[in-house]
């Protein structure tokens, strides 16, 4: 039987990179997944990209810094689907402008602050009352190794990351005796399209890229994550952060 079959997924930012992988990834293993995206030709791509393998998509136009919009979409799930099993807070970014403490334009501070942080706590609480209906299941959220080790020049993207492993851990205790697991996953450099610009236009980035210990990282590579986390694999896991980072922050 497919890992996920029976549930349904909703992944934000899942119209290009590690989202649509782990869209594919999911659809593939038997989930019915709402593609949750603010460019609305990116996520019907992605779900016509999952019909066209015989899975069961739909896609719903989502601004995750909006309560409106989030909670909007999270209606619309359930309406559709009868449930929600799966959350994956994936929508978020750095940008090239981030920098230290004293140097990034505070404007990128209030950006990755307002889409990786706040888009993630406005993702559970919509999310998590759906799931808990639903009978429980898994909310999945996007850290980073920096949230984990030292990294220089990102001290925006790190404030954000670093905010969402600690909810992840506060929510993990709340909502565990409503049958709701919550996990994050901590990449390192993943070798998407918006990635590989990063990396090669900064030197501290070009740097942590070459230090991986079994190899780059790809899309898919925290899609399997994602999926083991959504399984009932890990019933008996919540609130952990897992690295995915080809052994960057142990080397």
């Amino acid at each position: 039987m497919a890992r996920l079959a029976g549930k349904v997924a909703l992944i934000t930012g899942s119209g290009t990179g590690i989202g649509r992988a782990t869209a594919k990834k999911m659809a593939a293993e038997g989930a019915r997944v709402v593609v949750a995206e603010l460019n609305t030709a990116a996520g019907e791509q992605t779900a016509q990209i999952i019909a066209q393998a015989g899975g069961d998509a739909i896609f719903i136009r989502t601004d995750v810094t909006e309560p409106d919009s989030i909670q909007a979409t999270i209606a619309k799930c359930v309406q559709h689907y009868g449930a929600l099993h799966v959350l994956h807070n994936n929508a978020g970014g750095s940008t090239n402008i981030d920098n230290t403490v004293v140097d990034a334009p505070l404007e990128e501070f209030w950006r990755v602050i307002k889409l990786d942080l706040f888009g993630t706590f406005l993702g559970c609480r919509f999310g998590i009352p759906a799931i808990i209906a639903s009978g429980g299941g898994s909310v999945i959220n996007m850290s980073s190794n920096v949230a984990l080790m030292g990294i220089p020049g990102r001290d925006c993207y790190t404030a954000a990351k670093g905010g969402v492993a600690s909810m992840t851990r506060s929510m993990a205790v709340e909502f565990a005796p409503q049958k709701v697991r919550v996990n994050a996953i901590a990449p390192s450099a993943t070798m998407t399209d918006r990635v590989r610009a990063l990396v090669a236009g900064n030197t501290a980035l070009d740097k942590l890229a070459q230090s991986h210990l079994v190899g780059l990282i790809e899309p898919e590579d925290i899609a399997n994550m994602a999926v083991f986390l959504a399984s009932d694999e890990s019933r008996v896991v919540t609130g952990h952060v897992y690295p995915v980072d080809s052994g960057v922050t142990i080397s």
